[in-house]
């Protein structure tokens, strides 16, 4: 290993999960896929005891967390569209103008859940997830609804990898076919 000198690096810390709840976000950056029409929209909360959140975590572990994806393909259209009218309506005089780049700086409210997914080490953990979008004035109402811990499909688990008979090396264990 080649010398490190760990006397200048600060140690990570320790995170809590986001909680279950309804938060006034920011609108961090977005951008567009065309390829697979959909806008890639990241997110930070812009208020509260948590406000940063997101900031702080990319500034300890160098990847963003806060995000959501939303599609405009014709069958998500009403999807897309209850995205942006909630953006309109939590922003004043907002009108959305098929310029994705105009969302920046935008705030909305985002119900944030959680769900069970299974890491690479085959162990069932929980992560957040966007379970919906809403005008501000809802989220301070409290007038949504966070859904149950999503829980993980046994049957949609990937199943365990096969054993590799000796003399062989497992290469990759992408089987994914690229097309």
């Amino acid at each position: 290993m080649k010398p490190i000198n760990l006397n200048d690096v600060q140690e990570a810390e320790e995170f809590t999960q986001v909680k279950p709840c309804g938060y006034v976000c920011e609108i961090t950056s977005v951008e567009d896929v065309p390829a697979k029409e959909y806008l890639r929209i990241e997110f930070d909360i812009a208020a509260g005891q948590l406000k940063g959140y997101y900031r702080n975590r990319y500034n300890s572990s160098g990847y963003w967390l806060g995000s959501l994806i939303r599609s405009y393909k014709t069958k998500a259209l009403p999807f897309f569209k209850g995205f942006i009218t909630a953006v309109e309506k939590s922003n004043q005089g907002y009108h959305w103008d098929n310029n994705e780049a105009g969302l920046v700086g935008k705030k909305v409210g985002l119900v944030i859940a959680e769900e069970e997914y299974e890491a690479k080490d085959g162990t069932i953990k929980i992560r957040n997830y966007v379970s919906s979008v809403h005008e501000i004035k809802k989220i301070m109402e409290n007038d949504f609804k966070v859904p149950e811990l999503k829980k993980l499909n046994s049957a949609t688990a990937a199943p365990a990898p096969a054993a590799v008979p000796a003399g062989f090396e497992v290469v990759s264990s992408d089987m994914s076919v690229p097309f």
